[in-house]
């Protein structure tokens, strides 16, 4: 079989005016970025608010390996799947972090025969959104430090700076520096750090706006410091929240590209699911909805991570109903929860697939808990064998609920046709009873152990001083009302990424809780999650080249 580049390199592109207007979206609102890619601004929805909205589809996960488990995949060859089988529909994805890229789980454009297309500019730079949030999230942090050293007139306590910078690569040399050194001249010397860009608040706050005017208030929210009075700081206090909107009012607008069968692909913002919400922009999913059947829309790792915060968050702020849950599984993760060696999955056996199977178990009672009709998409590797199949069809029979093999790369939308009918059957003859897992008013620890208990299954909550504290503040700040956007590993359904399967009789423990006020959530923090991953010892940078004719090699 050929490579995925090989593959999206030899696909037939529709021009993408040509694309928009298939799915009668209008010219005067896309804005072409080269032949096969654009922009589609706002003013669009003036112009289809009375259209109906179509059905909604969830892609979330079993707990993943360190490769995933090919959701993006999955969710691309979904809609192709269902747009072959006669019904209009449009995946809705996040943009691509250069830092997975070059390091371990490589691009997110999806995988073989199931890809959104042109490959090597959506992994690489696409529409430079991303450079956008970096550049006005670094803004924001040169605007703070530049106030301190020209006199410090909002008498920022340098001990209580919550803002740090942001790039947007794996650079672990970063996690904790040291700026300002050289003397008084260059500015105040302090402790400070870096995140990847698409952990920043930014990316998440342009995720979450539906408007210009939307995007820039909540810039302004964004909470950078406390002063010596303990009081709040915000980046509208400093006055810089106009001018980072105006760095991103083209990144605001939804990119559309396409898969290699031409269906259409929204692809628009990447906020991680472990440390933010996991899901691409409020207004690509709602501009979807308005303009075919099925929207699918893929979340980040499982239903404990992406899918919760998807119902929880993004569901209440965009008002979004989703009509059913897809759960991606494989063989060689339910090997992984059931003993087999993480270094060699390959060594699993069916007994370990059987005694990873309630870790799948689990996430299906998460989604029946938000009142979603789940559907388990069986992601067939090559190696899977007819029995390990079995045994997870088995399984979902008993748990009553529908599993279909899906073979998106290496069949396309054909490999997808089984689970397009399983879901279309089921939207149309069981109505979505969606319903977040908790409420707004309830307290932040009430909100908080909520999601231990019911989606992780945890026994209960510890919490440090740090914690404790910081929920005092968010107390005081008058903030307690926000949802909570609970940052943990993605490797386990608890905080420890050591504890695979369906862990039992665990707590998690909260270390601190940070304030997004501008993105509209808390972030309580489970464990030691990672803010700027490193590379791995042989990064996927060492793979990519390009040759005398400027055509790149080696993505995947």
């Amino acid at each position: 079989m050929k490579s995925d580049i090989e593959i999206a390199q030899s696909a037939k592109l529709m021009p993408i005016q040509e694309l928009t207007d298939l799915f009668e979206i209008h010219e005067d609102c896309v804005f072409p970025y080269g032949k096969h890619k654009a922009k589609i601004c706002l003013d669009v929805f003036k112009k289809v608010e009375k259209n109906p909205s179509g059905k909604t589809i969830l892609v979330t996960a079993m707990t993943p390996t360190a490769f995933g488990e090919g959701k993006t995949t999955v969710a691309i060859g979904l809609s192709m799947g269902l747009n072959k089988a006669g019904k209009r529909s449009i995946v809705a994805l996040r943009e691509p972090s250069l830092g997975p890229v070059f390091g371990i789980k490589g691009g997110a454009a999806g995988g073989g025969y199931a890809q959104v297309v042109p490959m090597e500019e959506i992994n690489l730079h696409f529409t430079g959104d991303i450079h956008a949030v970096g550049t006005a999230h670094n803004l924001l942090a040169a605007v703070l430090d530049n106030h301190i050293h020209f006199g410090n007139q909002l008498d920022i306590d340098e001990r209580e700076i919550y803002f740090t910078r942001a790039m947007d690569m794996n650079d672990r040399s970063l996690r904790r520096i040291v700026i300002g050194l050289g003397g008084r001249a260059n500015g105040p010397a302090r402790e400070d750090g870096f995140t990847i860009t698409t952990a920043s608040e930014v990316m998440a706050i342009l995720a979450l706006s539906k408007s210009n005017t939307e995007l820039k208030e909540r810039l302004g929210n964004i909470l950078i410091a406390s002063n010596m009075e303990r009081d709040p700081v915000f980046a509208k206090d400093l006055g810089v929240h106009g001018a980072m909107a105006a760095l991103l009012s083209q990144a605001i607008m939804p990119n559309i590209a396409q898969t290699i069968d031409q269906t259409p692909a929204f692809i628009h913002c990447g906020p991680f699911a472990n440390i933010a919400h996991g899901t691409c922009s409020i207004v690509s999913i709602k501009l979807a909805q308005k303009f075919c059947e099925y929207t699918i829309v893929e979340a980040g790792f499982g239903s404990d991570l992406g899918g919760e915060k998807f119902i929880d968050i993004v569901s209440r702020i965009g008002d979004i109903n989703v009509d059913a849950a897809v759960i991606v599984a494989t063989i060689r993760a339910l090997m992984l929860h059931g003993g087999a060696p993480a270094k060699d999955t390959d060594a699993g056996t069916l007994e370990h697939l059987k005694k990873g199977l309630p870790n799948l178990g689990k996430h299906i009672e998460n989604m029946r808990k938000f009142g979603l009709p789940p559907v388990v998409a069986i992601n067939v590797f090559e190696g899977d064998s007819e029995d390990e199949i079995k045994a997870v069809k088995d399984y979902c029979q008993a748990q009553n609920t529908p599993a279909a093999e899906t073979r998106v790369f290496t069949q396309g939308a054909d490999g997808a046709l089984e689970l397009a009918e399983m879901l279309v059957r089921i939207t149309q003859n069981e109505a979505s009873r969606m319903k977040p897992i908790y409420e707004l008013n309830a307290t932040v620890e009430e909100k908080i152990e909520t999601v231990a208990r019911e989606i992780y299954g945890a026994e209960g909550v510890n919490y440090t001083t740090r914690a404790e504290r910081d929920i005092r503040r968010v107390v005081k700040y008058g903030l307690d009302g926000l949802p909570v956007c609970i940052a943990k590993t993605n490797s386990s359904l608890s905080d420890d990424p050591k504890l695979l399967g369906r862990p039992e009789n665990f707590k998690i423990t909260i270390t601190g809780v940070n304030i997004s006020a501008g993105a509209g959530f808390l972030v309580p923090l489970a464990g030691d999650v990672m803010l700027m991953p490193g590379l791995p010892k042989m990064p996927n940078a060492l793979k990519i080249d390009m040759d005398e004719t400027g055509e790149i090699h080696g993505l995947s």
